[in-house]
């Protein structure tokens, strides 16, 4: 077992097991003296893992409930937000009471949310089983839902006690659901690790799996280590997001992933870069090549001019700005703010 330490206000591990999954009872005991524990998965993951998550709970004692919404990116909002709290108030949830989030990114985000909000505020435990979940979203503690507006425009900072991922959980995941994933581990290549980089260039990263999923914690940690609210240098996290968003917004979090639109967003914003003569010419095709490498697409139909009216409401604009992240070069990532203004210039390649 890997167990890799996040230095938050409240500390917590990240452990990484194969058949953790089925051990989730003895790690949350250890952690709480909670009397129930309510479990918020999706239709999709539930078939598979609800059953082992809630026996292993009950094994230790808790009473156990579970919540299941709408498998998609489409659920992610407040009134699923809302079924979630008449479910923990029905239940009895009390401030000493765990919430386990049992899923991808989309259940974090909102199970994360829910626990920060009600009773203003109670613990939850990750248990992430896609790979884009075990590799980013899980860790870091940003909880949140979309709006009609944007993405992830309502939220919360609310840091889990404790991540279980179970790198076996992705094998019941469909290939889309992996080159999802891929879309954040490339990231972490542009954005902190020209070697991390190469070897996804040149290896086959499915292969090394466990050791893909500990290098992208590994970089998050030290990331949210030194910056838990995004103040600075966490908002490097953010590459490819901004422009990847816009695109989710515009298709209406239907018919895109969002490793998919991250992937275009990437190479968007990389291609702007060399045309601005600031990012190292030649970055983006090495960019394309990667994507296309895992089967995440590199170009859409959506016109810059969208993308930059999306962005708009991006929740890294700030006043009559927006902070943008780009490369100087593979590995080598920062911060620029741009006029709101000038977005769409300085966005449009063609």
């Amino acid at each position: 077992m890997k167990t890799i330490n996040v230095q938050t206000g409240i500390p917590y591990n990240i452990h990484i097991e194969k058949g953790i999954i089925d051990k989730c009872g003895q790690y949350v005991r250890e952690l709480t003296k909670a009397e129930r524990v309510t479990i918020i998965t999706d239709s999709n993951v539930a078939v598979h893992y609800k059953w082992r998550v809630l026996n292993s709970l009950e094994q230790e004692g808790f009473k156990v409930k579970s919540h299941i919404f709408q498998a998609g990116e489409e659920s992610k909002n407040l009134n699923t937000i809302s079924e979630m709290y008449n479910t923990l108030a029905d239940f009895g949830m009390t401030r000493k009471d765990v919430i386990v989030a049992l899923g991808g990114g989309v259940t974090g985000d909102m199970a994360g949310f829910a626990a920060a909000s009600y009773l203003r505020g109670i613990d939850f435990i990750q248990i992430p089983t896609s790979l884009l979940a075990q590799v980013d979203s899980s860790v870091g503690g940003k909880t949140g839902v979309d709006i009609p507006q944007g993405k992830n425009l309502v939220g919360a900072f609310h840091q889990p006690r404790v991540v279980l991922i179970d790198p076996d959980t992705l094998q019941t995941l469909p290939d889309l659901y992996v080159r999802d994933g891929m879309a954040e581990v490339i990231k972490y290549g542009c954005i902190k690790d020209a070697d991390f980089f190469a070897k996804l260039e040149n290896e086959n990263a499915i292969e090394h799996i466990e050791e893909i999923i500990e290098t992208c914690v590994s970089i998050k940690r030290d990331v949210v280590s030194r910056d838990e609210r995004e103040s600075g240098e966490r908002m490097l996290l953010n590459f490819g997001h901004t422009l990847g968003h816009s695109i989710e917004k515009l298709y209406n979090y239907t018919g895109i992933s969002h490793g998919m639109a991250v992937a275009v967003g990437m190479v968007l914003i990389a291609r702007a870069g060399e045309k601005e003569g600031i990012t190292e010419k030649g970055t983006s095709d090495r960019i394309v090549n990667l994507c296309m490498k895992y089967g995440l697409p590199v170009t859409d139909d959506a016109s810059f001019e969208d993308m930059a009216n999306a962005a708009r409401s991006d929740k890294k604009t700030a006043g009559k700005s927006i902070n943008l992240v780009l490369l100087n070069k593979i590995g080598d990532s920062f911060t620029k703010k741009i006029p709101l203004e000038n977005l769409l210039d300085f966005i449009t390649t063609d």
